[in-house]
C-alpha cells in the first residue's frame, strides 16, 4: 500500500487462496496521524467490496486497559468506541454515495457475531486463548496520559489503538461483515504506567503474530 510508513507495515497487496478460500491481503494500513485523509484510509475496504469481498478481517496492535490482561494477549473485538467520531471525525462525513450504502448506517453490531464465534472456535482448535472486548479508537500519534487512560477504561474500553474503526465504519456502510482482532502490545494501566518502549511493543507484536495467524487461517477455512 503506497504511503504506509509504520514499521512492520510492508505496504503490499496480495491476492490468492488461504486454505481454499479466495483472499485479498493488505500488508499494513494508512493511519490518520500520518496525515492521510479518512477517504484514503478506508479506500482499501471500498476496493475490497468492489472486488467482490463480503467479509473483512482486520488486526491491530493495541494498548491494554483491562487490568486483568497481560502483554501478548489476543482479543477479538466485540464492539468499539469511536472517540474522534464523537467530535465529527468520520469517514462517512460529507455527501453520501447511495450506491455504496445508506446515509445513516446502523452500528448496533458492527462486528459480526457469527464470525466472532468462529474466531473463538478457531482459537480453541489451535489451543490458544482469545479474549473478547471493546476497542477504543484515538487518533494519535501521542500515547495517552494516565488521566486519559483512566477515562477510556471508565468508558468501558478494554484496549486502545490508533486504527481499525474507520475501516470498520466504511465496511459496515458497504454492508460487509467484519471481524477484527487486537494484540495487546503494551499495558496502559494508570496506576502502574511506565514510559512506553516502542521496541518492546514491536517485539510483543512479533511474538504474538504467529498465534493470530493460526486463528485467522482456521477462521477463513470454508468462508
Amino acid at each position: 500500500m503506497a504511503g504506509a510508513s509504520v514499521q512492520g507495515h510492508g505496504g503490499e497487496f496480495v491476492a490468492g487462496t488461504l486454505n481454499g478460500t479466495e483472499v485479498y491481503v493488505f500488508e499494513g494500513r494508512l493511519h490518520y496521524y500520518e496525515g492521510h485523509s479518512l477517504a484514503d484510509i478506508v479506500f482499501p475496504a471500498r476496493l475490497l467490496k468492489a472486488l467482490g469481498c463480503e467479509i473483512l478481517v482486520l488486526s491491530n496492535a493495541a494498548g491494554g486497559l483491562n487490568p486483568d490482561w497481560k502483554l501478548g494477549d489476543l482479543m477479538v473485538i466485540d464492539d468499539h468506541i469511536n472517540l474522534p467520531g464523537l467530535c465529527g471525525v468520520s469517514p462517512l462525513r460529507g455527501p453520501n454515495d447511495d450506491s455504496l450504502g445508506p446515509r445513516f448506517p446502523d452500528m448496533s453490531r458492527p462486528y459480526d457475531r457469527e464470525l466472532i464465534q468462529r474466531a473463538h472456535a478457531a482459537a480453541k482448535e489451535n489451543s490458544l486463548s482469545l479474549r473478547e472486548g471493546v476497542y477504543v479508537w484515538v487518533t494519535g500519534p501521542t500515547l495517552e496520559t494516565r488521566a486519559e487512560y483512566r477515562m477510556l477504561r471508565n468508558m468501558g474500553a478494554d484496549v486502545v489503538g490508533m486504527s481499525t474503526v474507520p475501516e470498520v465504519i466504511a465496511a459496515r456502510h458497504l454492508g460487509m461483515r467484519v471481524v477484527a482482532f487486537s494484540i495487546v502490545t503494551d499495558l496502559c494501566i494508570p496506576e502502574t504506567l511506565e514510559e512506553a518502549d516502542i521496541e518492546t511493543i514491536i517485539k510483543t507484536a512479533g511474538e504474538a503474530e504467529p498465534k493470530l495467524t493460526s486463528i485467522v487461517k482456521t477462521l477463513v477455512t470454508g468462508l
